[in-house]
């Protein structure tokens, strides 16, 4: 008998070439700080920007590629390379630029070493970049965890808080939990359908009859595999982790989770439903229909009782997380064309409003991240009119009050919603986003209708370095340009409508 050799999978190094060049970069990053410890943590800010940059040019290459020679899938059935992966990691390596320049004052205010904490953001990156574009169930996982385990490290950070690591601890041990339930829905998923394959999974469930009583496995593996991303997205009833969490965590770290960590998870269970799961919809829908009604109006609601800033938009992400699961809920109507671009929009959206949103609050809190409460913007329109103008623009979009980027994607979500005949759903977030108008407009009444505290609770001088003046200017913008010309986020996002199977 002769011997047998082993057959390797090709690699197309082009496709995943913004992977190696986030990985190339952490490692040197790794390497010089332990070399290095005396260099500026500017350096490693500077260094993390230009690889986003980077990696965000050879994805625009890639998108033009795809256009051109089509989606493919590679490394042996493992990773999608078509416009939904390009369109989701280019929002990721947008928000790690972003959150990384937003997080130099940050370190220099609290004096906190820089390197690790860069790493970090480029290692919870990474996770995300191969969860969006996985198409097999355990590449996905390991996507997971390496985003997870990045996070729970990046929610402790600040060592010298209680806060932090108690945020950094709950965080932890119940995504812990929800990782656990994911990786028993996928062996239940694959003890069905005899593979973890996304597509391939889509093929079985498509052409299979299950004699009824017989998918029982299926539908158990189902149901725990959105319980693991839905505490990974922060709905309700998975949500108890977010105002604690949000609120601990260092400031830059929370825009980080609530940019790129919702962004991987909502595209991963995007893919999944769309890809995997769209025969057993009927099966699927109806959880997705609770959720998304549970978590706009317990999010709008809670929000607004809410007194420190942290904390409210802890819940507003709550919120939001339930418009985009209107989004995912259209997905499973017949012939929808609308919910997966209009998911898509609103996490690109909601990305940047985060960031700006975070960046500010981290300008107006002391240190320790003190004075997050609502009386801490008080004045702010008369000391910085133009910080307080961006932290309006930004509660304004988040409102979905029109000619802002919150309006294009709340519109998109109902569209969408309404298109399939779900009413209620509609109606219901409509009047949600109402109810979560209130808390942003006690925000802005604070600063610019209320006069600055005086005695030992006067605020600091607040000061704006280049870097966070950059990101909060740069995230208005954005704001505003979605606003008033949508057509070209909507026609990427549209383009992502067809997923390489």
């Amino acid at each position: 008998m002769g011997a047998q050799t082993m057959t390797y999978p090709s690699i197309d190094w082009l496709a995943i070439t913004p992977i190696i060049i986030l990985l190339g970069g952490m490692m040197i990053n790794l390497v010089l700080a332990a070399l290095t410890r005396a260099w500026p943590r500017a350096w490693y800010a500077i260094g993390t920007v230009e690889l986003a940059v980077a990696a965000l040019i050879v994805e625009m290459f890639l998108w033009h590629d795809i256009n051109k020679n089509g989606a493919r899938i590679i490394i042996n059935n493992a990773i999608s390379i078509d416009h939904f992966t390009m369109f989701c990691w280019i929002g990721i390596a947008g928000a790690l630029a972003l959150v990384s320049l937003s997080t130099a004052e940050y370190l220099r205010r609290e004096s906190l070493d820089g390197p690790e904490v860069y790493a970090l953001y480029i290692c919870a990156a990474l996770g995300a970049m191969i969860m969006t574009a996985s198409n097999d169930m355990i590449v996905l996982f390991l996507g997971l965890e390496t985003l997870s385990i990045a996070l729970y490290v990046l929610a402790a950070s600040h060592r010298r808080r209680a806060e932090s690591q108690e945020s950094g601890l709950k965080y932890f041990i119940l995504g812990g939990f929800a990782s656990a339930f994911f990786l028993y829905g996928i062996a239940l998923i694959y003890g069905s359908t005899g593979t973890t394959n996304i597509a391939g999974i889509g093929k079985v469930l498509s052409t299979e009859v299950f004699v009824k009583g017989d998918d029982a496995m299926l539908l158990a593996g189902i149901a725990l595999l959105i319980v693991g991303l839905a505490f990974k997205v922060a709905v309700v009833p998975f949500h108890f982790w977010t105002p604690d969490v949000y609120q601990g965590a260092p400031t830059p770290v929370t825009s980080f989770m609530a940019s790129v960590g919702k962004f991987a998870a909502f595209a991963a269970l995007l893919r999944v439903v769309a890809t995997a799961l769209p025969s057993r919809a009927e099966d699927w829908r109806p959880v997705i229909w609770v959720l998304a009604i549970l978590s706009v109006v317990v999010g709008s609601v809670l929000a607004v009782v809410q007194t420190d800033v942290k904390r409210m938009l802890a819940y507003s992400s709550i919120s939001h997380a339930g418009f985009m699961m209107i989004g995912i809920e259209s997905i499973g109507h017949s012939g929808d064309v609308d919910g997966l671009p209009a998911t898509l929009m609103y996490l690109m959206i909601y990305s940047v409003l985060v960031i700006g949103t975070f960046t500010v609050v981290s300008l107006v809190t002391r240190t320790g991240d003190s004075g997050s409460d609502i009386g801490s913007f008080r004045g702010l329109g008369k000391e910085r009119p133009a910080l307080a103008l961006a932290m309006t623009i930004f509660l304004l979009a988040q409102a979905g009050m029109p000619l802002t980027s919150g309006f294009i994607a709340k519109f998109g979500v109902i569209k969408a919603a309404a298109t399939n005949h779900s009413y209620a759903i509609a109606i219901i977030a409509m009047v949600a986003s109402v109810i979560a108008a209130l808390l942003y407009l006690r925000i802005m009444i604070s600063m610019w209708l209320t006069d600055e505290e005086s005695g030992d609770d006067k605020r600091e001088a607040i000061k704006v370095p280049f870097t966070a003046g950059f990101v909060v200017a740069g995230s208005a913008f954005f704001t505003l340009l979605v606003g008033v010309w949508p057509s070209w986020l909507i026609d990427a996002s549209q383009a992502a409508l067809q997923l390489a199977k």
